[in-house]
């Protein structure tokens, strides 16, 4: 078991309209994803159904909720207020840094 920080990425206040500045705006937040992971910070990342403005969550092997903050900060979806994000000191799993070597190997198609 270890300790992480678990974001919760909600829909915020300024909805980015369908078009090319938010097809951008998705693919920065995809590949600030790839940049996190490959980096080791980000353990396990994903999307959620929407409901009651739930849009996804990111698990962070850092140590503080400010180490979170910095690094979700960096991401287009919360720089733009697409999304805004809640953060929890999370307990699980140390087995969940092996989630993004396990995934290379076994996905059937990258974003």
């Amino acid at each position: 078991m270890r300790s992480y920080v678990l974001v919760i990425l909600k829909t915020g206040p300024s909805k980015i309209p369908a078009g090319p500045e938010r097809d951008a705006m998705f693919a920065g937040h995809f590949a600030n994803i790839k940049r996190l992971a490959d980096g080791g910070k980000l353990v396990l990342a994903g999307p959620f159904d929407g409901v009651d403005g739930w849009r996804g969550m990111f698990i962070f092997d850092v140590k503080t909720v400010d180490e979170a903050k910095a690094l979700t900060a960096t991401d287009p979806v919360i720089k733009s207020g697409e999304m805004v994000a809640e953060y929890h000191a999370y307990y699980g799993s140390a087995a969940l840094k092996l989630v993004n070597e396990a995934h290379a190997k076994i996905q059937k198609k990258s974003f």
